[in-house]
């Protein structure tokens, strides 16, 4: 039992030092995303630089939780459902706002942050891949850092259709579709997150009883 206990805490300090690396890129890259779309006038940028204030929230959140029990993870993780379903709503809103006003971003700006993300988004998924599979809570965090990929090469594809068609929509497209992913991933964290947390109330019952 002694050995076992040593695993775990080695297991859960080298998992806070990634979560605590990855907070870090998170929170640089909102700041710096958020920046540049509004000055670009872009969905995309704006809504993947929510995405990266949502999964900074997410990691600090997951720290604080790191050496609690199971049902705290999965509240951790419930949270970052609920966190994920409230930004896809705000996108739609304001993707919704960007079509009916209809200037086009600077395109240049998006590709150029977007290939900044990219790369800032591929060196927190490397340092989250082998915590993947460790609990519930590192599983929802590896799932928010996938999505981040996703969400920026859509960003770039946007970028070169603005350029080429110098329309507003290519940007609102790509903002609703990061929504709806937000949206989808939303469902699946709160719907596991749930489960988890019935299945720990029945294992208490069990035990009281």
């Amino acid at each position: 039992c002694g050995g076992d206990d040593e695993t775990l805490v080695a297991l859960r300090n080298r998992q806070r030092t990634v979560l605590w690396m990855v907070l870090g890129i998170n929170a640089v890259l909102f700041v710096v995303e958020f920046g540049v779309g509004w000055w670009a006038r872009s969905t995309a940028l704006l809504a993947d630089s929510l995405d990266m204030l949502g999964d900074a929230f997410v990691y600090a959140f997951s720290l604080w939780v790191l050496h609690r029990g199971t049902r705290w993870r999965a509240r951790a993780a419930l949270s970052k459902g609920v966190v994920q379903l409230i930004f896809g709503l705000v996108v739609l809103s304001q993707a919704a706002w960007r079509a009916v006003e209809g200037t086009p971003p600077v395109a240049d700006a998006m590709a150029l942050m977007g290939l900044v993300a990219l790369a800032g988004n591929t060196w927190a998924f490397a340092l989250l891949w082998r915590h993947r599979s460790d609990d519930i809570n590192m599983t929802a965090t590896w799932l928010c850092s996938r999505n981040d990929l996703i969400a920026n090469a859509a960003v770039l594809t946007a970028a070169v259709a603005v350029w080429q068609l110098d329309s507003v929509w290519p940007d609102v497209i790509v903002g609703v579709a990061i929504a709806v992913l937000f949206l989808r991933t939303a469902s699946a964290v709160i719907r596991d997150a749930r489960v988890e947390l019935v299945k720990d109330d029945q294992d208490l019952t069990h035990v009281t009883t």
